[in-house]
């Protein structure tokens, strides 16, 4: 992979909370009162590329770079066994700590890091996030230096990753992957078009059990 020095501009949508995994990781979006400017819906779509930022030694590290796979919703009213009596407004000012037990959460696995110098390596990471590491979106330049090989060809060297993990939203998440890459890499569509074809047979032929 380059050697392009990245940087670190995006304002985080969240932090992780729990690992599933060493590459699976759950990611709590930011809510109000939480940060100045709450991530919009759209900030944390299907299949956008994420990175969690590590620390080393008390100053800036490696950062994992991942995708979202999943989103989950926490929703204390449901199931609640009556109406409330309550309006929400009121709530919001005698209740706070109900409203804070709502969350959304976001399912993200990595597919590899940029080291400390800004080089981006695809595959499983040596190191792992911990709770309350910091996810941010990636930057358009960054999702290019981290996918652009030696010579300029988008590289997905993380593709075998995902599918073993045997998940019914690998393919469409491949898909969307291929997608984007083929809108920042416009020499490479036709090479592209080709894997596209190939994930979407699989998914028809082979749906994950």
């Amino acid at each position: 992979m380059g050697e392009i020095r990245v940087q670190m501009m995006q304002q985080a949508i969240g932090k992780i909370v729990k690992s599933n995994s060493h590459i699976d990781y759950v990611c709590q979006v930011f809510g109000v009162g939480e940060t100045p400017q709450p991530p919009a819906p759209e900030d944390y779509s299907f299949g956008a590329f994420v990175a969690a930022e590590l620390e080393a030694n008390g100053g800036p590290g490696a950062t994992l770079v991942g995708l979202i796979y999943n989103t989950l919703l926490m929703n204390p009213e449901f199931g609640a066994l009556g109406p409330r009596l309550s309006p929400r407004s009121e709530v919001e000012i005698f209740s706070p700590d109900y409203l804070a037990e709502t969350a959304t959460l976001l399912g993200v696995i990595s597919i590899g890091w940029f080291d400390a110098a800004g080089r981006a390596q695809q595959g499983v990471p040596a190191l792992a996030a911990t709770v309350n590491c910091p996810v941010r979106l990636l930057t358009q330049e960054e999702i290019i230096a981290f996918h652009a090989g030696a010579d300029g060809q988008p590289q997905l060297r993380y593709a075998p990753q995902l599918l073993a993990q045997n998940h019914a939203l690998v393919a469409p998440l491949l898909l969307s992957v291929i997608d984007r890459l083929s809108d920042l890499f416009p020499n490479s569509r036709s090479r592209l078009a080709v894997m596209r074809n190939n994930v979407a047979w699989k998914s028809i032929v082979q749906p994950a059990g």
